[in-house]
């Protein structure tokens, strides 16, 4: 697995490549933004660690370049723990969101979360195509289509559909699907699971603000609709 780390704080830097390399991972580092998204383009990454506050592009603005060609798992890494960074990191195409200063076993076991919910390392994962309506949602290959069209989903964002798709017509709450898609308690901000069933709408929906496939059952959940 090859992960790249960018940070502007270089021990900060040198000592999680370390970390990562001593679990097998191959690691490249870069220092500013501008490096991440160059770096990020041709590296042919399984994961990126970005870090919010950088020179020349700001961790944001990063993870929104890299978002235009590619759906790698991103982690944010930043000294801010507000809950408008958080959402505003996922806003951008962010996966994950880890505020510093942070227990590196924390960090190794995001990184193993999200690399497997991505289908990098798992085995034995349920594959095959899924259909509803206009969208088609590839397991194996874990790309999305709507209608004609190929759709770049982040690793979060697809495997909420993955689940939807899977199980119409059931209901999840929002504490379920923390759950079972980030794979650990998410200090309870139930929003981040709003922001990506609304960057899934926009992506899917014909119309996302009249939405015909992915539904709210009000003050439950969120559920896939059922074929007739």
């Amino acid at each position: 697995m090859k992960i790249l780390v960018v940070d502007d704080e270089k021990v900060l830097v040198k000592g999680i490549k370390f970390n990562l390399e001593s679990e097998g991972y191959q690691v490249e580092v870069g220092y500013d933004g501008q490096a991440a998204v160059d770096m990020a383009r041709g590296g042919g990454f399984d994961l990126i660690i970005l870090d919010l506050m950088m020179p020349k592009l700001d961790g944001i603005q990063a993870c929104m370049r890299i978002r235009e060609f590619s759906n790698v798992p991103i982690i944010i890494l930043t000294a801010k723990g507000e809950d408008a960074d958080k959402l505003m990191g996922f806003e951008c195409g962010a996966d994950d969101y880890i505020t510093k200063p942070f227990n590196i076993l924390e960090l190794r076991a995001r990184i193993r979360a999200l690399l497997r919910r991505a289908g990098m390392t798992q085995q034995g994962a349920r594959g095959g195509r899924l259909t509803a309506g206009h969208v088609v949602l590839d397991a194996d290959e874990r790309v999305a289509w709507k209608g004609e069209a190929r759709v770049e989903l982040t690793a979060k964002e697809f495997d909420l559909m993955e689940l939807l798709m899977r199980n119409p017509g059931r209901v999840y709450s929002r504490e379920n699907l923390l759950n079972i898609v980030w794979g650990y308690e998410y200090a309870g901000d139930y929003r981040t699971v709003d922001v990506h069933i609304r960057r899934l709408r926009e992506k899917l929906e014909i119309d996302s603000a009249n939405p015909e496939l992915i539904l709210t059952k009000w003050g439950v959940g969120y559920y896939l609709k059922s074929a007739k």
